[in-house]
Protein backbone atom coordinates (compact mmCIF):
# COMPACT_ATOMS: atom_id res chain seq x y z
CA UNK A 1 0.00 0.00 0.00
CA UNK A 2 1.75 3.24 -1.34
CA UNK A 3 0.98 6.55 0.84
CA UNK A 4 2.37 10.47 0.10
CA UNK A 5 2.99 9.75 4.34
CA UNK A 6 6.25 11.94 4.65
CA UNK A 7 8.32 8.97 8.06
CA UNK A 8 11.44 10.17 9.47
CA UNK A 9 13.87 7.14 8.88
CA UNK A 10 17.59 7.36 10.67
CA UNK A 11 19.12 5.98 7.48
CA UNK A 12 17.76 8.75 5.28
CA UNK A 13 18.10 11.80 7.83
CA UNK A 14 19.97 14.65 8.04
CA UNK A 15 19.85 17.54 10.61
CA UNK A 16 20.78 21.08 10.03
CA UNK A 17 21.26 23.24 12.82
CA UNK A 18 20.68 26.55 12.03
CA UNK A 19 22.58 29.96 13.04
CA UNK A 20 22.53 29.17 16.83
CA UNK A 21 24.73 31.67 17.72
CA UNK A 22 26.05 33.88 20.37
CA UNK A 23 24.98 37.39 19.69
CA UNK A 24 21.44 35.81 18.06
CA UNK A 25 20.06 33.60 20.52
CA UNK A 26 20.14 36.32 23.54
CA UNK A 27 18.04 38.37 21.00
CA UNK A 28 15.15 35.55 20.48
CA UNK A 29 11.92 35.23 22.31
CA UNK A 30 12.40 31.92 24.07
CA UNK A 31 16.02 32.01 22.72
CA UNK A 32 17.11 29.72 25.44
CA UNK A 33 14.67 27.00 25.32
CA UNK A 34 15.48 26.61 21.34
CA UNK A 35 18.30 25.89 22.25
CA UNK A 36 18.44 23.73 24.96
CA UNK A 37 16.15 21.88 22.67
CA UNK A 38 18.29 21.83 19.58
CA UNK A 39 21.01 20.13 22.00
CA UNK A 40 18.79 17.75 22.63
CA UNK A 41 18.07 16.71 19.42
CA UNK A 42 21.93 16.89 18.29
CA UNK A 43 22.97 14.26 21.18
CA UNK A 44 19.88 12.24 19.92
CA UNK A 45 20.67 12.29 16.41
CA UNK A 46 24.13 11.64 16.79
CA UNK A 47 23.74 8.97 18.90
CA UNK A 48 21.39 7.56 16.28
CA UNK A 49 24.21 7.78 13.68
CA UNK A 50 22.69 11.01 12.25
CA UNK A 51 24.88 13.45 10.29
CA UNK A 52 24.57 16.66 11.49
CA UNK A 53 25.29 20.10 9.67
CA UNK A 54 25.85 23.01 11.28
CA UNK A 55 25.68 26.69 9.88
CA UNK A 56 27.09 30.06 11.80
CA UNK A 57 26.28 33.16 9.15
CA UNK A 58 29.03 35.69 9.56
CA UNK A 59 30.88 34.25 12.81
CA UNK A 60 33.14 37.63 13.11
CA UNK A 61 30.04 39.90 13.65
CA UNK A 62 27.15 36.92 14.95
CA UNK A 63 29.42 35.28 17.36
CA UNK A 64 30.37 31.23 17.40
CA UNK A 65 27.32 28.54 18.68
CA UNK A 66 26.34 28.93 21.70
CA UNK A 67 27.91 26.92 24.64
CA UNK A 68 24.68 24.88 25.53
CA UNK A 69 24.41 23.86 21.77
CA UNK A 70 28.31 23.54 21.05
CA UNK A 71 28.49 21.22 23.99
CA UNK A 72 26.12 18.50 22.47
CA UNK A 73 28.13 17.60 19.62
CA UNK A 74 30.82 14.74 20.07
CA UNK A 75 33.09 16.65 17.51
CA UNK A 76 31.74 20.11 16.86
CA UNK A 77 32.04 21.75 13.10
CA UNK A 78 30.48 24.28 11.00
CA UNK A 79 29.93 25.75 8.13
CA UNK A 80 30.43 29.41 7.75
CA UNK A 81 27.63 31.20 5.50
CA UNK A 82 26.65 34.72 4.02
CA UNK A 83 23.94 33.52 2.71
CA UNK A 84 20.44 33.64 4.69
CA UNK A 85 19.61 30.54 3.06
CA UNK A 86 21.95 27.74 3.60
CA UNK A 87 21.49 26.33 -0.06
CA UNK A 88 23.14 29.24 -0.77
CA UNK A 89 26.26 28.54 0.19
CA UNK A 90 28.12 25.76 -1.66
CA UNK A 91 30.65 23.75 0.64
CA UNK A 92 26.73 24.03 2.85
CA UNK A 93 25.13 22.13 -0.46
CA UNK A 94 27.95 19.93 -1.31
CA UNK A 95 28.31 18.85 2.62
CA UNK A 96 24.27 17.87 1.77
CA UNK A 97 24.46 16.05 -0.84
CA UNK A 98 27.62 13.98 0.06
CA UNK A 99 25.45 12.27 2.46
CA UNK A 100 22.86 11.40 0.21
CA UNK A 101 19.67 11.92 2.40
CA UNK A 102 16.60 13.41 1.54
CA UNK A 103 14.94 13.66 4.65
CA UNK A 104 15.97 17.40 6.95
CA UNK A 105 14.67 17.78 10.34
CA UNK A 106 16.03 21.85 10.79
CA UNK A 107 16.21 23.74 13.69
CA UNK A 108 18.01 26.90 14.49
CA UNK A 109 17.09 30.90 14.28
CA UNK A 110 15.59 32.61 13.11
CA UNK A 111 12.11 30.77 12.10
CA UNK A 112 10.75 33.70 9.85
CA UNK A 113 14.26 34.47 8.20
CA UNK A 114 17.37 31.90 7.58
CA UNK A 115 15.32 28.49 8.59
CA UNK A 116 12.45 29.59 6.60
CA UNK A 117 14.19 30.34 3.69
CA UNK A 118 16.98 27.10 4.19
CA UNK A 119 13.96 25.12 4.14
CA UNK A 120 11.92 26.69 1.17
CA UNK A 121 15.43 25.98 -1.08
CA UNK A 122 15.67 22.37 0.42
CA UNK A 123 11.92 21.66 -0.41
CA UNK A 124 12.29 22.81 -3.95
CA UNK A 125 15.69 20.45 -4.54
CA UNK A 126 13.62 17.57 -3.89
CA UNK A 127 14.69 17.05 0.11
CA UNK A 128 11.57 16.15 2.51
CA UNK A 129 11.86 18.74 5.62
CA UNK A 130 10.74 18.12 8.86
CA UNK A 131 10.49 21.45 11.40
CA UNK A 132 11.73 20.66 14.85
CA UNK A 133 9.13 23.31 15.94
CA UNK A 134 10.21 23.18 19.71
CA UNK A 135 14.11 24.02 18.43
CA UNK A 136 13.02 27.35 16.39
CA UNK A 137 13.05 30.50 17.11
CA UNK A 138 12.53 34.56 16.12
CA UNK A 139 12.94 38.04 18.16
CA UNK A 140 8.94 38.34 17.70
CA UNK A 141 6.47 35.83 17.85
CA UNK A 142 4.26 38.33 14.98
CA UNK A 143 7.48 37.37 13.20
CA UNK A 144 7.80 33.72 14.26
CA UNK A 145 3.75 32.64 13.62
CA UNK A 146 4.01 33.22 9.89
CA UNK A 147 7.27 31.69 9.30
CA UNK A 148 5.72 28.92 11.12
CA UNK A 149 2.84 28.92 9.28
CA UNK A 150 4.21 29.44 5.23
CA UNK A 151 7.07 26.56 6.00
CA UNK A 152 3.68 24.26 6.40
CA UNK A 153 2.10 25.50 4.18
CA UNK A 154 4.69 25.43 1.46
CA UNK A 155 5.15 21.34 2.57
CA UNK A 156 7.34 21.40 5.55
CA UNK A 157 6.32 18.45 7.94
CA UNK A 158 5.91 20.45 11.74
CA UNK A 159 7.17 17.89 14.83
CA UNK A 160 9.02 18.38 17.54
CA UNK A 161 12.11 17.48 19.33
CA UNK A 162 10.63 14.77 20.93
CA UNK A 163 8.39 13.30 18.52
CA UNK A 164 11.37 13.29 16.15
CA UNK A 165 13.74 11.22 18.06
CA UNK A 166 11.30 8.79 18.66
CA UNK A 167 10.18 8.23 15.21
CA UNK A 168 13.58 8.06 14.13
CA UNK A 169 14.19 4.83 16.68
CA UNK A 170 11.53 2.88 14.26
CA UNK A 171 9.89 1.84 16.45
CA UNK A 172 12.43 -0.04 18.83
CA UNK A 173 11.69 0.55 22.48
CA UNK A 174 14.45 -2.14 23.31
CA UNK A 175 17.62 -1.05 22.17
CA UNK A 176 19.76 0.62 24.35
CA UNK A 177 19.33 3.79 21.80
CA UNK A 178 16.41 3.77 23.02
CA UNK A 179 17.33 4.38 26.86
CA UNK A 180 19.78 6.62 25.59
CA UNK A 181 16.88 8.93 24.01
CA UNK A 182 14.31 8.28 26.48
CA UNK A 183 17.49 9.78 29.10
CA UNK A 184 17.77 12.82 26.88
CA UNK A 185 13.87 13.52 26.70
CA UNK A 186 13.56 13.35 30.68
Amino acid sequence: METNVKRLKKEKTVLVVVDMQERLIPAMREGKRAAAQAAKLIRGCEALGIPVLTTQQYTKGLGETVPEVKEAYAAFSHIEKSAFSVMGEPAFVSALEKNGRKSVIICGVETHVCVLQSSLDMLAAGYDVFLATDAVSSRKEMDEKPGKKRLVQAGVVPTSVESALFELLDNDSKSDTFKTISKLIK
